[in-house]
């Protein structure tokens, strides 16, 4: 079998070689059944909406002739990058499970793209039609560069996934048009909304055309020295606040600076710039301790789809964008790619599994744009908390789900000289580093996970599990397995057999997580969580006359696992918890200096966050206070 590169393939300075994206085969459990509706409902539904939405007529109508023109642009500026990142979905689905519809949907495209591209490479639907004397003289919002880099993206997945022959062609087109104005060409204009950086490496990566890299290293460079022109919002919501070098923090549009770090890594994985790498640990880690939600989202602030203060994190306003998840998956992914450490990989699980599988309703054809940990009952002001919807005005975080849902495959391992290591844990077949496994697990259900050897490598070999950091009690087969300071349980055998099983054993035991004392928004509350699943409170599972709201868990509750299958949701797990509904009365003033409140105790019942919103609306949250 060929292998076929997948999203992000770095130079052999990474410590870790990603798979192809074809050779890991997802049987069973979640990640294959978000596939199959990825397959079945959401590309469809995308692809019908690419014409709905404005996007493929927007740039029929930048290629227009004289004459032809057939009514008004539609929609936002960036409208074009909701085709590409369509267009991206497809290729990788084509991988994945081929249909004659993909390719074709992929020419069809393209032919349009060609015939709206200006001789010199430029493309941009909204500034071609509406504001053609405005090219490039408003970067701080205009989304020009970003909606290339989406482009650029498409093409690199439809050549290595051997469809679309035509598009790269355009994508090269329009990269050589960016580096003639902007590299070679004196402009020192930066987009404000990052994600071209990621994408030019990647075009670099598969045409080896060094001005890309150099470009997108112009990018970064330039970024933080005031060249942004304020559009309103700040220089930090643009992250032109500081030298991507010197800021320690990540600020600002949450989607634009988890890109920009995603590109910060990719430079220098090319580069060998050692300080790129640093930089962008340093806010990694600060990230992860003050500006992380539980599910793994990131942005708390509507204002600014912004990150906050370090532990500003609000429940109910959590803004926790689709998008963001993934943004946040693509950087992990590098940092993990570039370092070997096994705590982006734990990242990417939490993200994954919480704040990105939220994202999706059980059918496919629903999306949340933004991911609260708490409804309220009462909820009117925002529709975008309200439920998931079809689609949205701004689509950026529908096709963005199903470019990474198509595109799993390649995130699950790793290779290297030594061997191969195992990041995410799901059933199937993985054939890399020199052999080939068949994994059974029924994870995250379960935490058993058994990998047999079927065609068995040549001489040393090493085998590197990843064990979680929730998992507090693990085993290797009739042992207990400590992870390395890497994160990884390595099995080294200087012969291994067709036949040869590892039987990985994780903790799921359900466990009580208390809030960092600073984070005022959930100070004296809990969430449960089992093994990578955070867990909520919803309505539709609470006894009668116990509001999600009125809930406190009691004291010394431990919570049970139940196995359920429940219409609208499919398989789930529950947890059963003690708990006590706080009676008080209401009228006049919330506040009393003596407690009014009485209790009555009853089971409480939490879901798997991912399957919240799957039924009738209601009440939801994720933590719960202590009683």
């Amino acid at each position: 079998m060929q292998q076929i590169p997948g999203p992000a393939v770095p130079s052999s300075r990474a410590v870790l070689r990603p798979i192809g994206v074809n050779d890991a085969v997802i049987t069973g459990g979640p990640l294959a059944r978000w596939q199959e509706i990825n397959h079945e409902a959401s590309i469809p539904l995308g692809l019908e909406q690419m014409e709905r939405s404005g996007a493929l007529p927007n740039l029929r109508r930048a290629g227009a002739r004289a004459g032809e023109g057939d009514g008004p642009f539609q929609g936002y500026r960036f409208q074009d990058s909701d085709l590409y990142k369509q267009l991206e979905a497809v290729a990788w689905e084509h991988v994945r499970a081929p249909e004659p519809g993909y390719a074709a949907f992929i020419e069809q495209a393209s032919a349009v793209l060609a015939r709206a591209q200006r001789p010199d490479g430029y493309l941009n639907s909204h500034y071609q039609v509406v504001k053609p004397d405005k090219i490039y003289a408003e970067l701080e919002y205009s989304h020009e560069m970003y909606c290339a880099g989406h482009l650029f993206q498409a093409a690199v997945a439809a050549a290595r996934a051997g469809v679309g022959d035509s598009l790269l062609p355009i994508a090269r087109r329009l990269a050589d048009h960016l580096v003639e104005v902007f590299l070679t060409g004196g402009n020192d204009g930066i987009d404000g909304h990052a994600e071209v950086e990621t994408a030019l490496v990647e075009l670099y990566r598969l045409t080896g055309e060094g001005t890309y890299l150099d470009l997108a290293a112009k990018l970064i460079d330039n970024r933080g020295k005031g060249l942004i022109p304020d559009s309103g919002m700040g220089m930090l919501y643009a992250q032109d606040h500081l030298p991507v070098r010197e800021a320690d923090t990540p600020v600002g549009h949450a989607v634009r600076q988890l890109y920009l770090d995603a590109g910060v890594v990719d430079v220098y994985l090319e580069t060998g710039d050692e300080s790129l790498l640093e930089c962008s640990v340093r806010r990694w880690e600060d990230m992860v301790a003050t500006k992380t939600y539980i599910t793994g989202g990131h942005g708390s602030r509507h204002d600014g789809e912004a990150f906050g203060e370090r532990y500003e994190l609000p429940s109910d306003r959590a803004y926790s964008e689709s998008c963001a998840a993934i943004a946040s998956i693509h950087w992990n992914w590098r940092l993990l790619l570039a370092t070997g450490h096994g705590r982006y990989a734990d990242l990417i699980e939490r993200t994954l599994y919480n704040a990105f599988a939220a994202s999706t309703s059980a059918g496919g054809t629903r999306f949340f744009y933004v991911n609260p940990l708490q409804r309220r009952n009462d909820l009117v002001e925002d529709a975008y908390l309200g439920r998931r919807r079809e689609w949205f005005a701004c689509a950026c975080c529908p096709p963005n789900i199903m470019r990474l849902v198509a595109s799993l495959g390649g995130y699950l391992a790793t290779e290297t000289a030594a061997g191969l290591q195992l990041h995410q844990y799901a059933a199937g077949r993985i054939e890399a580093a020199g052999a080939r496994l068949r994994v059974e697990t029924d994870f995250p259900w379960d935490g058993v996970v058994r990998i047999t050897v079927e065609e068995a490598p040549a001489g040393d070999w090493e085998l590197a599990l990843r064990i979680p950091s929730w998992s507090e009690s693990t085993y290797v087969d009739d042992g207990p397995a400590r992870a390395g300071e890497d994160g990884y349980f390595r099995i080294r055998r200087s012969a291994w057999r067709a036949g040869d099983t590892v039987e990985l054993r994780l903790d799921m035991t359900p466990r009580l997580m208390r809030p960092h004392h600073r984070i005022d928004a959930v100070r004296g509350s809990a969430a449960l969580q089992r093994g990578p699943l955070v867990y909520c409170f919803e309505q539709a599972d609470q006894p009668e006359g116990a509001e999600v709201d009125d809930l406190a868990i009691a004291p010394g509750a431990v919570p049970r696992p139940v196995a359920r299958e429940i219409d609208g949701v499919g398989r789930t797990v529950l947890l059963e918890i003690g708990a006590v509904v706080v009676n008080q009365p209401r009228g006049g003033l919330p506040y009393a200096g003596t407690p009014l409140a009485t209790s009555t105790s009853v089971t409480a019942t939490a879901i798997p966050y991912f399957q919240w919103d799957n039924r009738d609306g209601g009440a939801m949250r994720v933590w719960i206070p202590l009683a």
